[in-house]
């Protein structure tokens, strides 16, 4: 049960002094403040994930697009069939390396909220600004929209439709997440049952891709051999690939990102799980060791069945020409698309799962504007708001870009920012490990050459996007410095917002909504809003 709050709205508070924000201490109490509103998050047993349940978790939200998918863009960039493989175990290396980080922090951190939590144990000076500039990046660009979007192509591809990703695709897209949505808002207990069944579901597709890959080396295609494994490093240059300089590999790199992002998804719901320390460093390994095994297979089975230029050109819908390609067309193997749709909607339902609760997180601390209502728990005790805002996202990123192609660029728009925010992270950890006076502890510890490889390459993959390519400068349809660009300006909104929240509003509205957190001796959350009047500061 909830303790009662010692304050009901409308009371006035006094200061009572300094508190960890998230303790078990009582919060602090304002001469000047009323409390307007006093929230309680409490989940039972039931709710809560288990190492099950996690290893799920991040399954779902690591194997949803990106494999089906972005082998064509990798391959395109590169030109080359070893160079391809080798930059996604260059993917699964750089993800246990980031893995190392979160779980060093996640450990000894055990609370919902991900990087969130992270940065704003580092960079503490100015307040706040560091998780304005998160919010900014994660509800502004936090969106399924590319999974979505996938979702709606192999539905049409399994109708027998060779559309591209235009309205019909994007009108599908917007059914599914407000399925996973209204699914997550109003039955929690079965949006975690079906995603935790989808996942098997997209492991065992994965498995049957990699097992039908074997196959097709041994010579059961229903095409000719595309000798794509023929002097493997060889760089070559056609239609729709290679010649793409250090630009192309930086985009290459950071769709294999794309693909392998979720490994961090538990680190966003670490309130919601059994004895989340050891739920934590046993579930996150495991899913990320199996997945980066399956995804190396899957390109091999993938080059083993489709031609380069096909591959090249083949977009979000690799999978199904894969299974034309080794199947053939009949109505049996045109239905295998149709499984890949519902791993992308596994996916789906896993990040707005997570990336919700990151959003109630914000509206926790008072962040968001109307932070009472996208805090709320009501009437299902789930974050119903959070995931209508996380809807909302969305849909504007689906619906927003022209008819044509505009995978790549949500996939990349999606995956950039985050460059950013888990360089300051990696930086962050190195200087709280040489920081004497932080006395930084944690069950975990990130070994130096891990942590300084993990933050090069984010460097890398945050500076050389504003370098042209080789070819031609709007190859995509955009010019290739749109999505840098576009995301160094969400995370500097970020700052600008903070300026506006802390600075700005106090001066002109006279007064500042304070959210004051504490976790009680039953381990019961307890969010109170103050409403304080600054003209007595």
């Amino acid at each position: 049960m909830a303790s009662k709050p010692e304050h009901g709205p409308g009371e006035s508070v006094r200061p009572k002094g300094d508190y960890d924000q998230g303790s078990n201490e009582t919060p602090p109490e304002y001469a000047n403040g009323i409390v307007q509103d006093e929230n309680t998050y409490a989940y039972d047993d039931s709710r809560k994930l288990g190492v099950t349940g996690a290893v799920f978790l991040i399954l779902n939200k690591m194997i949803g697009t990106g494999i089906f998918s972005t082998p064509s863009g990798i391959f395109a960039a590169t030109g080359s069939v070893g160079v391809s493989l080798m930059l996604w175990v260059i993917g699964g290396v750089l993800t246990f390396a980031g893995l190392s980080v979160f779980l060093e922090f996640g450990l000894a951190i055990p609370r919902s909220g991900g990087e969130k939590n992270y940065l704003e144990r580092v960079y503490r000076h100015p307040k706040y600004v560091a998780t304005c500039v998160l919010a900014s990046q994660m509800i502004l660009l936090g969106f399924s929209s590319g999974n979505s979007l996938a979702f709606g192509r192999y539905v049409l591809f399994a109708s027998g439709s060779t559309a591209p990703d235009g309205w019909a695709a994007r009108g599908i897209a917007v059914a599914c997440v407000t399925f996973a949505i209204g699914l997550h808002a109003t039955l929690p207990k079965w949006g975690i049952r079906l995603f935790n069944v989808l996942g098997v579901f997209k492991v065992a597709i994965l498995v049957f891709i990699v097992f039908s890959g074997f196959a097709a080396l041994a010579g059961h295609r229903k095409v000719p051999n595309p000798h794509n494994f023929d002097n493997a490093f060889h760089f070559g240059k056609g239609e729709g690939y290679g010649g793409g300089g250090a630009y192309a590999y930086s985009t290459a790199l950071l769709r294999i990102i794309y693909s392998y992002k979720g490994w961090e998804n538990a680190n966003y719901v670490v309130g919601e799980l059994k004895n989340p320390r050891k739920t934590l460093a046993v579930a996150a390994p495991i899913a990320i060791g199996g997945v980066t095994i399956l995804y190396v297979l899957a390109n091999v089975a993938y080059f083993a069945a489709i031609s380069k230029e096909d591959l090249a050109t083949s977009e979000v819908i690799v999978a199904g020409v894969f299974f034309k390609n080794v199947f053939g067309d009949s109505a049996g193997a045109r239905s295998l698309p149709a499984f890949v749709a519902l791993s992308n909607l596994g996916n789906v339902l896993a990040v707005s799962f997570a990336h919700a609760r990151l959003n109630q997180e914000f509206a926790k601390e008072g962040l968001l504007p109307f932070s009472r209502f996208w805090a709320s728990n009501k009437p299902f005790n789930a974050p119903a708001t959070a995931l209508f805002l996380h809807w909302i996202v969305t849909v504007i990123v689906l619906l927003a870009p022209p008819a044509g192609p505009a995978y790549n660029f949500i996939v990349d728009l999606y995956t950039y920012p985050g460059a950013w925010i888990n360089g300051f992270v990696t930086a962050g950890l190195i200087y709280l490990h040489y920081s004497k006076k932080e006395r930084w502890e944690s069950p975990w510890h990130t070994y130096l050459p891990i942590a300084l490889l993990y933050l090069a390459a984010n460097i890398f993959l945050a500076i050389v996007p504003f370098i042209p390519p080789d070819g031609d400068w709007n190859a995509d349809g955009y010019p290739y410095y749109v999505f840098p660009v576009v995301g160094v300006g969400v995370l500097l909104l970020g700052i600008v917002y903070w300026v506006g929240w802390t600075k700005v509003w106090p001066k002109i509205g006279g007064y500042k909504i304070v959210a004051q957190r504490h976790v009680d001796g039953e381990g019961v959350e307890h969010i109170r809003y103050v409403k304080v009047y600054t003209k007595f500061e």
